[in-house]
């Protein structure tokens, strides 16, 4: 990912000031969160939560900003193209959706939000692909911003809709239109799904939805065996609630988990719900290059691990002192 302004700058960003333009941000994302939902986000006393992880800094505001970008970034396309494998990226510039080919049809991970389903109906067919032969839509976690469009989906392709059961309810209640939400298989942790040869394992890695789901699989690459980890994130967005949360009193402990099952995961390839999360647009930008294929990090998947999760530590310790425990 090549981020559009520094860390540093970020941060001045959060505490001088644009703190309007923060809270719009956190609206989208909240607006798809039953559970856990917060209006609005004001910074809280003290300050946001700050970390230095690997030599950059970053506030619990900036971290945010640099997965959401702005409104543009979340409905203009980012040019598709594969990832590795039979992997494809069909997304926006901070949406992120891929396209998972076999000879049997195809997969689709996020519909995003159902404005942007057009947009990745264009790019599944700019690869010379057709929409109408997606046959699953899986999903990373039951925000409008990744599966809001799934019954825009499902018209257009007839796909079967897979849901982890804790997102359900979430999920019943994204009716984009009024349109209830298509789900026709719902699955639980350790569930696989296969099309063709290809065979997907999902991982229940709950906290920034009760739902979150980290898809896994194995792809071929240059004669290897690549282990690919679609993380559903991992991020403790502005405005969650880890301590005293009445909808969820046990928040804190399923973001543990997911943080446990994330590091127990083999990521030779690491992608995300967000493309910010594994520097996708910085990658994409060396795929011309030649040599190693620029998305094969396991490097990378352990960084990123590292800075989401002092991220929830520092964001829990913060609101710990405040609620004085």
């Amino acid at each position: 990912m090549r981020i559009a302004s520094t860390p540093v700058a970020l941060s001045m960003f959060a505490r001088a000031g644009a703190l309007v333009a923060l809270i719009a941000l956190v609206a989208l994302v909240a607006s798809a969160r039953p559970a856990t939902a917060q209006t609005s986000a004001p910074e809280p006393p003290g300050g946001w939560p700050t970390v230095t992880v690997h030599g950059e800094t970053w506030t619990q505001a900036s971290l945010l900003q640099r997965n959401l970008g702005g409104p543009n970034d979340q409905s203009t396309a980012f040019p598709p193209h594969r990832v590795v494998g039979n992997i494809y990226y069909v997304g926006t510039n901070s949406l992120a959706t891929f396209l998972i080919a076999t000879p049997q049809g195809h997969i689709l991970i996020n519909s995003s939000y159902e404005r942007n389903v057009p947009a990745i109906q264009k790019s599944v067919e700019a690869l010379g692909f057709k929409f109408a032969d997606i046959k699953l839509l899986l999903g990373s976690h039951a925000h409008g911003d990744h599966m809001e469009g799934d019954a825009a989906v499902k018209a257009l392709s007839g796909a079967q809709v897979v849901a982890m059961a804790e997102d359900v309810p979430a999920l019943e209640r994204m009716r984009p239109g009024g349109k209830p939400h298509p789900i026709d298989r719902v699955i639980h942790d350790g569930d696989t799904v296969t099309l063709g040869k290809t065979t997907l394992t999902a991982h229940l890695t709950p906290g920034h939805s009760r739902g979150c789901t980290t898809w896994t699989l194995q792809v071929e690459e240059g004669g290897r065996s690549l282990d690919v980890v679609i993380v559903g994130s991992l991020g403790v967005n502005p405005g969650f609630q880890l301590v005293n949360n009445a909808d969820v009193p046990g928040i804190a402990d399923e973001f543990r988990r997911a943080f446990k099952v994330s590091r127990g995961l083999k990521a030779d390839v690491p992608l995300a719900s967000h493309p910010a999360m594994y520097r996708m647009k910085e990658k994409h930008a060396r795929l011309t290059q030649g040599g190693l294929n620029p998305f094969i990090d396991p490097e990378g998947y352990r960084r990123e691990l590292d800075l989401t999760e002092a991220m929830f530590q520092a964001v829990l310790a913060a609101q710990q002192k405040l609620a004085g425990k």
